[in-house]
């Protein structure tokens, strides 16, 4: 501790004191301010003082309340989450009390509610939905089967999404707790309803919704001359014939959109009392925060308030594990090989892993696989098997020479930002489409799951790796992703917070969302141009007919009087 110094007798009788004019209980005190000033202490104080409100982050922080799709869809909504939390708004996440991988943190904070079917239903729909892909023919419909998984998977969701609204008790608190903003993932009907009960301005983040719904409830001009239709295995350059599958695949969508959301629309209406479809209730989203970008997807129309945060899942590479550094430096030229089928798929049935086994057996490089299933009893020696893998940080790795992957959004935007191509294998859901983009760009060799084999697969794993066109397209899309003005987690904070500090955002909702379908297609107009064109038409041809009778019937009287 610092001496006391010395301070001149002069100092202390000719200055005014603190202390002179005040009583007796207050001298205490202020002579020991006093002291402190002397001391120096005062501006340590002051400079700690200063530290601690500096480092409470924004004053302003709002409250916004979460309703996540749980499974991959949570992975990336958790990063704006966090990024949320740590600019000094209070986050509050709403998880089902059987959530796959929506866990607490010290970042937000978590209402669980109760939801009718327990965990080991939930499992067993997520396994069959996780086998068949493997099992399927390939004469199988893709449309019938995503539909038929589809319509499995949310009347489950929609009987989740119950037992939060009619919890009455827990509305309430949440209606009491004063949220400025609903963050969901309008993949599912929750969060919008809550959204409306609450009069909260919502902000939508998602990759998209079956049958294009997003882009039907957002009034975005959709053209199938060029806008390719999923499932459809069409680019946006078509031929006549595809054009014609395309225009049938938009009419097929009604169809689906109906049969898919047939139960939201149902509990819409039931709980907001009125007749509303579930497309016009996400259709009031203040901001669609969109998970991709023309980097990835083909170029098409947007509507002002769809922000496109493709990219949001990409990191810094952090160090790998001292063991897996060790791994992959040990592959030497040939690199390695990252495999991994996402966050729900880490085993396959045994005949298909031993396909991957043979093929890894042939090349020369090493492999990290996230696989926790069988293993055969003479294992190739270059495959490191993981429960979980550092995808990100191993496909920075400068030896990373391929990624075999399904084809969701999250993996392929980590294999654009680091600059792998790719072997893509998709399961289910938009996987097929995600895949067929990455393939229309030259960065990617797609195979059926269902009937991989080991030839078919080192084929592909031997085209990436040495085909060097593959390497030198891929640098290439990653440059053109990453060159931009504002970073995707940036982006999405901006409009987020703007939607708080502006109760909304008004401004960019296109009128087109107050005119009916005949209105929105001027078909009204057209019909009145019609009548208008027929009617003057019609007018003039009997005008001419009356003229030209008129003087038929006088050359007729000039002939009988002659």
């Amino acid at each position: 501790m610092r001496a006391r110094t010395h301070t001149p007798h002069v100092h202390e009788s000719t200055a005014p004191t603190l202390t002179s004019s005040l009583p007796d209980p207050y001298n205490a005190p202020l002579t020991a301010l006093r002291d402190m000033i002397r001391e120096g202490w005062l501006s340590a104080l002051g400079l700690l003082v200063w530290l601690c409100l500096g480092s409470l982050g924004p004053a302003q922080g709002g409250k916004v309340l979460v309703m996540p799709v749980d499974g991959s869809h949570w992975l990336s909504m958790q990063i704006l989450v966090k990024e949320l939390s740590q600019r000094g708004h209070d986050m509050v996440v709403l998880v089902p009390e059987t959530s796959i991988l929506i866990k607490g943190s010290d970042y937000y904070r978590t209402q669980t509610f109760h939801v009718p079917y327990s965990k080991d239903a939930l499992d067993q729909n997520v396994a069959a939905l996780k086998d068949s892909v493997f099992l399927e023919p390939p004469g199988v419909t893709d449309v019938l089967v995503n539909v038929q998984r589809l319509m499995s998977f949310t009347s489950m969701q929609v009987k989740g999404c119950e037992g939060l609204l009619y919890d009455q008790q827990l509305m309430q608190q949440l209606r009491e707790e004063g949220f400025e903003l609903m963050l969901t993932d309008p993949f599912l009907p929750c969060g919008s309803i809550i959204a409306e009960t609450f009069s909260l301005p919502a902000i939508y983040f998602l990759r998209g919704i079956p049958c294009g719904l997003d882009l039907k409830a957002g009034q975005c001009p959709s053209p199938p001359s060029f806008v390719p239709r999923f499932f459809t295995g069409n680019t946006d350059h078509m031929d006549f014939f595809q054009r014609v599958k395309n225009m049938l695949a938009t009419v097929l969508e009604e169809y689906l959109c109906h049969k898919i959301f047939a139960s939201f629309d149902e509990l819409v209406s039931r709980y907001l009392g009125r007749d509303i479809t579930y497309k016009e209730l996400i259709g009031n989203g203040a901001i669609w925060l969109l998970r991709y970008d023309f980097t990835f997807e083909y170029p098409r129309p947007i509507m002002p308030n769809m922000v496109h945060i493709g990219g949001i899942n990409c990191a810094k590479r952090s160090p790998l594990p001292e063991d897996l550094e060790k791994f992959v430096e040990g592959s030497g030229e040939h690199g390695f090989v990252v495999f991994t089928l996402g966050s729900m798929v880490a085993q396959i049935p045994p005949e298909k892993a031993n396909e991957f086994f043979e093929a890894f057996r042939q090349i020369p490089q090493r492999v990290v696989w996230r696989y926790t299933g069988a293993v055969p009893d003479n294992p190739p020696k270059n495959v490191k098997l993981m429960k979980w893998l550092p995808q990100n940080d191993l496909l920075g790795h400068p030896k990373a020479k391929a990624f075999i992957t399904h084809g969701g959004t999250h993996g392929i935007y980590e294999g654009i930002c680091n600059g792998v191509p790719m072997v893509m294998l998709p399961l289910f859901g938009d996987q097929s489409d995600n895949v067929e983009r990455m393939v229309y760009r030259g960065v990617a060799e797609s195979l059926a799951v269902f009937d991989v084999t080991s030839d078919k697969l080192l084929t592909a794993l031997n085209k990436v790796i040495n085909d060097k066109s593959y390497k030198e397209k891929m640098m290439k899309l990653s440059a053109v992703h990453k060159d931009r003005p504002i970073e995707p987690l940036d982006l999405a904070v901006f409009w987020t917070e703007f939607v708080m500090r502006h109760k909304g955002a008004d401004h960019l909702r296109p009128a087109a969302h107050e005119l009916n379908w005949i209105q929105y297609h001027s078909l009204d107009v057209i019909g009145f141009l019609l009548t208008v064109m027929v009617t003057v038409i019609v007018v003039t041809l009997k005008c001419c007919a009356f003229c030209c009778r008129k003087c038929c019937r006088r050359k007729t009287l000039k002939k009988k009087e002659e």
